[in-house]
């Protein structure tokens, strides 16, 4: 008990410093291919997949004219929302019924009509029977036309030049599919020239802010130089379509953008030399849960997601453990350490309590100055990350992070490891659960001329 607590330790500790230093821009540099040369737009097909999105389908709408990419379309797909989200779609886009052939090859169900709109060129809609994010995302890929697929949350927001970055991109044949950078949508304020970040928001919030920040700017870059990605985030996510109809699409889980972006992985097994990446300059804005109720929903949701995904995949991952980067940290980094690590500390405290309790007091100091002193390190290597790549926190929005970052080593970490710990059991419990998080109803100004370029 002893050694496996010991090398428990080494291990939690070991990881987030691997991450830590591999994410730091020297060696990204070490490791940088050849920048690739533009020498056409690629064709890009944005799918928004809406299900009762009456209060933000607007703002939408809007981030999406905003952008300038000429080469792109977009579908929105209206999977048989119950309130006015189809009325709305018909309003701003003055729909008028159009015919595409498609291939069939990935099924969903009925499809009422498909649209195009009649003020805006090359913007779509599928208003089709209810069937899930899963079955809404198969419809639109098979309504979509061009070579790379983004796909959007109703809810998110793509930079400017979001899609200009990706293009660069995939410039190189070699890139299959590609994660974006992904920050709250409350958390910026938009202004003529640029968009300044805010915390002048409640802590719910806050704390979601500088979690992206830390996950996006030292884990998911970090995982990427390894050649592990193991999400692509659901809210901003690029593929290559031709590789979505040859892995069979979207399967029926809690967590479409674990599956796809592990099939995905499946595939570049079978074709060594194909790649996917992640793009921190390339950049979405989410519309985050403002309250602890949506925040639980989403969480919960995300480790059912997590472990279902784990289950479903464990012959690939543990057949290729030891050779495969993504195999191995996702089952030892994310899974034994990021799930079973936590039942394991507490039954080792309970177990230390009733037999020796002077021990599991010295333990548990031990744990907390050491989780504590780890994260206060990880957060500050997290927000040199961020300012690297452009995220500065001007003013008083200062001390409202330094606050934020002692409230998330003090609190916020320990309520993540209960989600974690709810989440884990409630899937074997109810594991179909979708629990979707309400929308807030706001409307934020996204004029076109209100730049959001070149921020990460």
């Amino acid at each position: 008990m002893q050694f496996v607590t010991i090398l428990t330790l080494f291990l939690c500790t070991f990881f987030p410093i691997l991450h830590m230093i591999n994410a730091l821009p020297i060696f990204y540099n070490r490791k940088k291919r050849k920048q690739n040369i533009v020498r056409s737009n690629k064709s890009i097909s944005i799918l928004i997949p809406c299900f009762n999105e009456e209060s933000i389908i607007e703002t939408a709408i809007k981030g999406i004219n905003r952008l300038d990419y000429s080469a792109k379309e977009v579908i929105y797909i209206n999977d048989g929302s119950q309130d006015e989200t189809m009325k709305i779609l018909h309003k701003l886009l003055r729909l008028s019924p159009e015919e595409r052939k498609i291939s069939n090859q990935l099924k969903s169900n009925k499809i009422n009509n498909f649209y195009k709109s009649t003020i805006y060129p090359n913007v779509y809609v599928i208003d089709k029977v209810n069937g899930g994010k899963h079955d809404a995302l198969n419809a639109g890929i098979e309504y979509s036309k061009n070579e790379l697929v983004v796909t959007l949350d109703a809810d998110s927001i793509l930079a400017n030049d979001a899609l200009h970055v990706l293009n660069e991109v995939f410039q190189d044949p070699d890139v299959l599919a590609a994660g974006g950078m992904v920050h709250p949508l409350q958390g910026v304020q938009f202004n003529e020239k640029n968009i300044e970040r805010t915390l002048s928001v409640n802590h719910v919030i806050r704390f979601q802010i500088f979690e992206f920040i830390k996950g996006f700017y030292i884990n998911r870059v970090s995982l990427a130089k390894f050649d592990a990605l193991s999400v692509i985030s659901g809210a901003f996510g690029v593929f290559n379509r031709k590789i979505l109809f040859k892995v069979g699409g979207y399967r029926k889980t809690l967590g479409e953008d674990i599956d796809i972006t592990l099939k995905f992985q499946q595939y570049i097994l079978k074709n060594p030399g194909k790649r996917m990446v992640f793009v921190p300059n390339a950049v979405c804005y989410t519309e985050c849960p403002e309250t602890w109720k949506d925040l639980f929903k989403q969480r919960i949701r995300w480790q059912k997601a997590f472990i279902d995904c784990v289950i479903y995949y464990f012959p690939m991952l543990i057949k290729t453990f030891l050779f495969r980067t993504v195999s191995f940290f996702m089952l030892i980094d994310s899974f034994i350490l990021g799930t079973v690590a936590i039942y394991f500390t507490l039954f080792n405290f309970g177990y230390m309590l009733f037999t020796n309790i002077g021990n599991a007091q010295n333990l548990l100091l031990f744990y907390l100055l050491g989780v504590v002193s780890l994260n206060f390190i990880y957060s500050l290597f997290a927000m040199y990350l961020a300012n690297y790549y452009g995220v500065k926190f001007k003013g008083k929005e200062k001390i409202r992070l330094t606050v934020t970052i002692i409230l998330d080593l003090f609190v916020y970490r320990f309520v993540t490891l209960f989600f974690v710990l709810f989440g884990t059991i409630s899937y074997f419990i109810n594991r179909n659960d979708w629990n979707k998080v309400s929308r807030s109803g706001r409307i934020y100004e996204l004029e076109k001329d209100k730049g959001m370029k070149n921020v990460g």
